[in-house]
């Protein structure tokens, strides 16, 4: 029992040890996504007498500290499940599904499908730092001075319009691979085949899901990512570096 116990605490230390590590690493990968020739004087600097390398490097910086805190809050057992603000249910074309199952007694078939859902996009959203760090670092620099004297999410809003399409291509694979791995692939089956069974069902359904759980952990992350920009630009302390202090604390 002893034995058992101290392999547990093993395991819980490793997991929590491979959790910062990785942590470490996407801090490092979001870093060579902005250019760090920037002066770190931050005081007195007027809007005007920013240059297009500050400005563009600092975009990149808010975007990457917004990755970073959307995959610390959502990459987590409940990051999604536990959500009041998050949490997925059944696409919108299989709620006619979950109800009428639940209906007929087969509600806990249900709910082991939206929890393994969700359980998919917890787990794969640790995957998205990567492609994320990507298309920030191939956003150009034309627009940089014009997003840092934008609106509250310009800069979110500018980069979800550009690259929504591209980042959902790119993570597919990532939420089919764990909704197979999480078994929400064979949960949501079985209740979608067992609706189809109903002698009451005209016509059959079959939503996709892998491009519904895209959908949804991509645009976790975009609002995580929004809140991140907002504080920077509201409250100076979470301006945590002196490029951020010198271009959002410009006048």
């Amino acid at each position: 029992m002893l034995k058992r116990s101290l392999l547990v605490l093993l395991g819980f230390f490793s997991l929590q040890a491979t959790q910062a590590q990785l942590l470490k690493k996407l801090g490092k990968q979001l870093e060579t996504a902005t250019n760090k020739s920037s002066t770190s004087n931050s005081s007195g600097t007027s809007l005007a007498g920013l240059t297009e390398g500050d400005a563009g490097s600092a975009i990149k910086e808010a975007l990457s500290k917004g990755v970073a805190a959307g995959i610390a809050k959502l990459n987590k057992t409940d990051g999604f499940f536990g959500s009041d603000v998050y949490k997925l249910l059944l696409p919108e074309d299989a709620v006619k599904i979950g109800n009428t199952l639940r209906a007929i007694g087969l509600g806990s078939q249900v709910d082991k499908a939206i929890l393994q859902i969700n359980r998919s996009a917890e787990k794969a959203v640790g995957y998205a730092a990567p492609i994320f760090v990507g298309a920030i670092k191939q956003m150009t620099l034309t627009d940089a001075v014009n997003l840092v004297k934008g609106g509250n999410t310009s800069a979110t809003d500018y980069f979800k319009s550009k690259t929504t399409d591209s980042l959902k291509t790119a993570f597919l694979p990532v939420i089919r691979k764990t909704l197979d791995s999480t078994s929400a692939t064979r949960y949501y089956t079985d209740i979608v085949n067992n609706y189809n069974k109903l002698p009451t069902t005209f016509n059959k359904v079959n939503p996709d899901l892998q491009d519904y759980v895209t959908t949804m952990a991509v645009n976790a992350l975009f609002d995580q990512i929004a809140k991140e920009e907002l504080a920077i630009r509201a409250n100076p302390a979470a301006r945590t570096t002196d490029l951020l202090k010198k271009v959002f604390g410009a006048k």
